[in-house]
């Protein structure tokens, strides 16, 4: 499988990275380990999860996610060197002073994470969320400690706008430290507002590697939620509603037409369209079944014309 370079990070990856966000809320941990060997048996090599993971499920308290990637490296020798690790700090964990990006909190998140990893160090580290309580550069001198102890090969961000982005760079230049190579946000056929194209020409210009998340908009580009009875049950259900109006329809009639033309789903046409969209490195996707690991496969392998990728560009406007 044709990797990527992930922007500046030193590290190439395959074009689809696993979102660790199911495991130990709708995957259990046999099925996790199931999921993710077939996963890296067909060529997928990245995996992306959080501290946080996945503390709003019932009963969850956070480090679920995390817990069981652990407990997976452990049981297969010598797996940690074939997959880049991600995993992010900043949400709140529920536990007063756990949350945001001040250096005393990322100092010992990051211990937190590694222990329950099992692992000796986290490939891309991400700030989750924007922390407005915390500068730049104490957010980013706290990363420099951690990548001179070790800790962690390189920094991303997840969800930081233009500002942000600008912000941070202005105070690494400034101040000597590192600056995020990768950017996390939410972008996808039918939401790409998080994505814009100022933001997308900054990350081309400053060779930014670029990973999106909600890529299948929580399960809605599935096709699987065309009325009001099908939002019922699914714990993606009230995630993917958010998305059913006009112009969710819309995409999804583009979408259906599209998948048609190449005997393909609906789910590996939306991913096949972000993997070919300019300035993004790959998209982050979830799976709870064998199916959707193979459809993986045929996204990272459909051709899509130029006149298709451009009525599914402009579906979602």
């Amino acid at each position: 499988m044709e990797k990527k370079a992930l922007g500046k990070t030193g590290f190439d990856i395959a074009p689809i990275v696993f979102g660790g966000n199911v495991f130990g809320w709708t995957l259990n941990e046999q099925e996790s380990f199931r999921i993710l060997d077939a996963f890296i048996d067909h060529g997928f090599d990245a995996i992306d999860t959080a501290d946080a993971y996945s503390r709003w499920a019932e009963g969850n308290k956070g480090g679920e996610s995390e817990t069981i990637l652990g407990k997976w490296f452990k049981a297969r020798p010598g797996m940690r060197d074939k997959v880049k690790l991600f995993t992010k700090v900043g949400s709140d964990m529920g536990i007063p002073g756990h949350k945001g990006l001040k250096e005393d909190w990322i100092l010992k998140a990051v211990d937190d994470s590694l222990s329950r990893l099992g692992v000796d160090y986290i490939d891309l580290y991400f700030s989750h969320w924007p922390d407005p309580d915390a500068s730049h550069s104490e957010t980013l001198g706290a990363y420099d400690k951690l990548l001179k102890a070790g800790k962690i090969r390189t920094i991303g961000a997840s969800n930081y706008d233009l500002a942000l982005m600008a912000g941070a760079l202005e105070a690494s230049q400034k101040e000597g430290l590192p600056f995020y190579q990768v950017l996390q946000p939410e972008f996808n056929l039918n939401s790409r507002e998080k994505f814009p194209a100022p933001l997308k020409d900054f990350c081309v210009e400053k060779s930014i590697g670029v990973i999106t998340y909600f890529s299948l908009a929580s399960g809605f580009l599935t096709g699987k939620y065309r009325t009001e009875e099908d939002f019922k049950g699914p714990k993606r259900g009230e995630m993917a509603k958010r998305f059913y109006n006009e112009k969710g329809m819309h995409v999804l009639k583009v979408l259906d037409e599209v998948a048609a033309n190449h005997e393909a789903k609906q789910a590996e046409v939306a991913l096949a369209w972000i993997i070919r969209s300019e300035g993004v490195t790959a998209p982050i996707a979830s799976a709870t079944s064998l199916s959707q690991i193979e459809s993986f496969v045929k996204a990272v392998e459909l051709n899509l014309t130029p006149e298709e990728m451009e009525n599914l560009t402009k579906a979602g406007l």
